[in-house]
Formats: C-alpha cells, structure tokens, sequence
C-alpha cells in the first residue's frame, strides 16, 4: 500500500469522537487566527474522502462576513482550477472526480490573484509544510507563485496525516502553514 493509501485509510479510520475532538480544534485555531480575520475572499473546499468538515468553516467565514469561494475544475483547462462564489443559494454539481462543486457561472468567478487565503486540501503532509494532494496536481500548478500574489496558502489535515518526510518534487509546493490536531 503507498503512502497516499495508507494516509486516506488512517484518515477515514478516525472514530467520530477522535474527529470531533480535532475538528472543533481546527475550528478554533481558525476562529483566532489573525489572517483570516482580515482576509476578505478565502477559498475552501468542500470536504471529500474523510477530509476535515468544511461546512462549519464556511458557515463561520459567512457569519464573518467573508466572501467565500470553491474551486472547479476549467472546463477550457482542465488541469487548472477557477474559484466562484459560494453562498447558501449556490447549487452544486458533482464533477468528474465525484467531488460537489458550484455550476460555471462566469459572473462568479473570482481571478486567483484576488484571493487572500486559499484553504488547501491535503493527503497527507511533513514537518516542512510539503503535501501531498490526491496526484492531480491542481494545487501545486495553483500556488506556483502564491507569494508574489500575496495570497496565504493554508493546509487542512487530521494529526494522523502527519507523515515522517514527503518526497518533494521541484515542482511541489510548500505550504507556510497547515492547521491541523
């Protein structure tokens, strides 16, 4: 079994007191993070495969008044990801991957660069903030130059996650920070 396996199996294996007890820590380290207070247009993305729940981030970024986005992959290029705006009112549709997104409206698309943070998913993730994604590649193509943009990459993860070293590519991204417990 390879690491991204063995990482997915370890997080869906997460009993529902164990996720509770560490998404309401996340949750929290969100709601006094410094950044995200500030921050107008944060990206996230609907929690899929065992990922930490999204759902109580996004409420919390509503009530926060914050302009909240979700990716979707680029019908025009289809390794490359366009954020829209998510409200209540969004209707959602699976992609190809099984994943809910919003549908492709393009007066709600949001250029990149206008991001402030952009939650980033996550298999599995090192000490030195180098993650590993599900193999496609989106998020690193993403944040190739995130921090001429300035816009704060931040990494979601279960504790179990955590693995030992990553193998990097050159290609591979590293993110300044990953909120995890």
């Amino acid at each position: 079994m390879n690491i991204r396996q063995l990482i997915r199996q370890k997080r869906r294996q997460l009993s529902p007191t164990e996720r509770d007890i560490a998404q309401q820590t996340i949750y929290q380290k969100i709601a006094h993070h410094q950044a995200i207070k500030t921050a107008n247009n944060i990206a996230i993305f609907l929690s899929f495969d065992g990922e930490v729940e999204t759902k109580p981030i996004i409420e919390y970024l509503w009530e926060q008044n914050k302009s909240v986005y979700l990716p979707i992959i680029n019908p025009l290029e289809p390794k490359d990801l366009l954020f829209l705006q998510y409200t209540k009112q969004t209707s959602l549709i699976k992609n190809k991957f099984g994943i809910l997104e919003p549908e492709l409206n393009q007066s709600k698309i949001l250029p990149y660069h206008q991001l402030d943070i952009v939650f980033t998913p996550l298999v599995a993730f090192d000490q030195r903030g180098y993650r590993m994604g599900m193999g496609g590649g989106f998020y690193d193509r993403l944040l190739a130059n995130y921090q001429a943009q300035q816009i704060l990459p931040i990494g979601l993860a279960f504790a179990c996650q955590k693995v030992q070293h990553i193998d990097n590519k050159p290609w591979d991204i590293r993110l300044p920070e990953i909120i995890y417990a």
